[in-house]
C-alpha cells in the first residue's frame, strides 16, 4: 500500500516535499522504516534519512522550490578552457611548444592541475568528460612506421611470390624461416590469460632474472607453406647460422624427405637479417653443406631490409605457438617442445617440435677462399637477395 501511495503521489511533489513525505512514513513506521521506505519508494536511504531530519526543522516561509534547471557546464562558464585544454593535450599541433606538459605524462590530474595554473579552475573528472567530448580517447602506439623504405621493396615482394608460386606449381617444397623470440626457461610470467579456477592464478616469480642453469630457450622455425604445417627446433646454445641451417636440416630428414619424394629444388624464403641474413657467410655455407647431402637445389629469397614482420612464419606459425601458451610458464624445455608440438588452428596447422642440445660457438668466421667454393649463382633481380646454391660436392 505504501509503495502504490509513493507511486501516484511522488510525481505531484518537489524534491523537498517528497522527502518530507518518505521521512514522516520512515518515523511512523519506526525502527526500519529508513530502509523499508527506500526500498518501497525506490529512493535511497540517506534521502530518507534526511526526510526524517527535515521534519524537525522550521518551513521555508518564502516557500522556495529549486527550479527545474540543469546546470550551466563548465565549458559554457569559461569559454577559453577548451581552446587551453586542447593546447596541453596537443601542443605540437595547436602551436604552443612551450606547453607545460610537453614532457609529461598527460593524466587528467596533470592536465586539471595546469589547467587551474592557467586561471581555468576544474576538476581532473571534468577534464576527462571534455576530453571524451572532444574525441580524445586513451590509445596505446602503434607500430606502423618501418623507417626507410628501399626503393625495390615492392619488386621483391613481387619476385618472391612469383618464385613461390612456380615452385609449388612444380611440387617443390616452399618454406619460410626464421628465429622465434627467445624465452626465458623458468617459472617465470609468460603474456596472456588462461582459464583457472576463481581465485587460484598460477604463481610465478615476481623478477624476470634468467636461471643460470635452466638459461633460455631459442626456438628456430620452419613453415611448410604447401602444407602448412610447421617444425620447430628449440635450442638451448646460441642462434648461429650453423643452428638455422641444423634445423632445416632436421625438418627434411624427418618430415620433409617423405612430405615432397620427388623434390628436387627448395625454396627458403627468409629475413635480410639474423642468422639466416642474406649478408652472413656462414648461411651461405651451411646451406651449400645441406645441399651436398640432399642433393637439393637450394633457391633463398630475401624479405627486404625492415620488413621481417612481413614473414608468412610470423602469422602462420609464431603468433599460433604464443596464443598456444599465453598464460603458462615455460617451466622447462620439454614444457616448450611439448606446448609447441600441441599448437593446432582451425585453418589446419600442425607443428612438431624437437629439443637441440647442440653447441653452436658464436664468432666462426668463413674466410673468403672457403666462401668462394660455395656453388651459389646469383639471380639478375639483386643477386644479394636472391640466390640458388646448387648440390655440388
Amino acid at each position: 500500500m505504501l509503495a502504490a501511495t509513493f507511486s501516484v503521489i511522488a510525481p505531484h511533489l518537489t524534491e523537498r516535499q517528497r522527502r518530507l513525505l518518505l521521512g514522516a512514513a520512515a518515523r511512523a513506521l519506526g525502527y526500519g522504516g529508513v530502509s523499508r521506505v527506500a526500498r518501497l519508494a525506490e529512493a535511497s536511504r540517506p534521502t530518507v534519512r534526511r526526510g526524517v531530519a527535515e521534519l524537525d526543522q522550521p518551513a521555508d516561509p518564502r516557500g522556495r522550490i529549486r527550479q527545474h534547471e540543469r546546470p550551466k557546464r563548465r565549458r559554457d562558464t569559461d569559454p577559453g578552457l577548451l581552446q587551453a585544454l586542447d593546447r596541453l593535450v596537443d601542443p605540437d599541433t595547436r602551436g604552443d611548444p612551450d606547453s607545460p606538459l610537453r614532457w609529461t605524462c598527460k593524466s587528467t590530474r596533470e592536465l586539471a592541475e595546469a589547467l587551474t595554473a592557467q586561471g581555468h579552475p576544474v576538476s581532473d573528472d571534468t577534464v576527462g568528460r571534455l576530453l571524451r567530448e572532444q574525441g580524445y580517447r586513451l590509445q596505446r602506439t602503434l607500430k606502423t612506421l618501418e623507417g626507410a623504405q628501399h626503393a625495390d621493396r615492392d619488386a621483391q615482394f613481387r619476385y618472391l611470390n612469383e618464385q613461390a608460386k612456380v615452385h609449388l606449381a612444380d611440387g617443390q617444397p616452399v618454406v619460410s624461416v626464421d628465429t622465434k623470440k627467445k624465452e626465458l626457461v623458468g617459472n617465470f610470467a609468460n603474456g596472456g590469460q588462461e582459464w583457472q579456477p576463481s581465485g587460484e592464478p598460477e604463481r610465478v616469480n615476481v623478477h624476470d632474472f634468467p636461471d643460470p642453469k635452466l638459461g633460455k630457450a631459442i626456438p628456430y622455425g620452419v613453415y611448410d607453406l604447401g602444407r602448412n604445417a610447421g617444425w620447430v627446433g628449440v635450442g638451448v646454445d646460441h642462434d648461429t647460422a650453423a643452428f638455422a641451417v641444423q634445423t632445416l636440416r632436421r625438418w627434411w630428414e624427418q618430415v620433409g624427405r617423405a612430405a615432397y619424394p620427388r623434390a628436387e629444388r627448395l625454396l627458403v624464403t627468409a629475413d635480410a637479417g639474423g642468422s639466416n641474413g642474406y649478408r652472413v657467410r656462414a648461411w651461405k655455407t651451411e646451406l651449400a653443406r645441406l645441399a651436398a647431402e640432399t642433393g637439393l637445389q637450394i633457391t633463398v629469397c630475401h624479405l627486404p631490409p625492415g620488413t621481417s614482420k612481413w614473414n608468412r612464419i610470423e602469422h602462420r606459425l609464431f603468433s599460433a605457438i604464443s596464443m598456444n601458451w599465453r598464460g603458462r610458464p615455460l617451466i622447462s624445455h620439454e614444457v616448450i617442445v611439448e606446448l609447441i608440438g600441441a599448437t593446432r588452428t582451425h585453418t589446419g596447422l600442425r607443428v612438431r617440435a624437437e629439443l637441440d642440445r647442440g653447441h653452436y660457438p658464436l664468432g666462426v668466421k668463413v674466410r673468403d677462399q672457403e666462401l668462394a667454393t660455395v656453388p651459389l649463382v646469383r639471380h639478375e633481380f639483386h643477386g644479394e637477395w636472391n640466390y640458388t646454391i646448387r648440390p655440388a660436392a
